[in-house]
């Protein structure tokens, strides 16, 4: 078992755990009501396809499981305002507690804070993560193939389309493209 495996499969633990408690404290219908009242999602393809520009997308990141602390001063608007100043297409916010010290409320305050489409860059494994995602103001999600069995992904690409989000799909090798196609990413 390769290192990168082991640890994806600590996080999507860790993921899979997060949602239960969360769930246990707000129920997914909550969510779904308030992600109803949400005004629609900025448009997070045609942010990235302006024409005649590099259309990057930043990402607020405090910490990674690899390198530790990025950035010990973490505003995150302050971060998503410079990076929407800077250029930025989109800014990516990573939400996942355990291994990169996000939160969801991150989502919240950079979409208040910035004019552009926001991703909610965690590992998602349950439809609750997507109701919550749109809810906190999230235009946009990631769904990582290698976290997923295909039916998962499936229907996590069908729940997040409901709830008017984007879908940013993360592959990293072809076999994993083909399961993402198969999935109709």
């Amino acid at each position: 078992m390769s290192r990168r495996s082991t640890i994806l499969d600590a996080i999507v633990a860790a993921a899979r755990k997060i949602v239960e408690d969360r769930r246990a404290d707000v129920p997914l219908q909550t969510l779904e009501r308030a992600a109803r009242r949400r005004a629609g999602a900025r448009d997070f393809a045609a942010a990235l396809t302006r024409p005649g520009r590099l259309n990057v997308v930043a990402e607020c990141k405090r910490r990674s499981p690899a390198r530790g602390i990025l950035r010990r001063d973490y505003d995150v608007t302050a971060i998503a305002r410079a990076y929407e100043a800077a250029g930025a297409a989109a800014i990516s916010v990573l939400t996942e507690p355990t291994f990169f010290d996000g939160s969801i409320e991150h989502l919240d305050a950079v979409h208040a804070a910035v004019s552009v489409p926001v991703l909610r860059k965690d590992f998602v494994v349950d439809e609750y993560q997507l109701a919550e995602a749109r809810a906190m103001g999230a235009d946009a999600v990631l769904l990582i193939v290698a976290a997923l069995g295909d039916d998962e992904l499936r229907g996590l690409l069908r729940a997040a389309r409901q709830f008017g989000l984007f879908v940013l799909v993360e592959v990293h090798d072809e076999a994993e493209l083909d399961r993402a196609l198969l999935a109709d990413a």
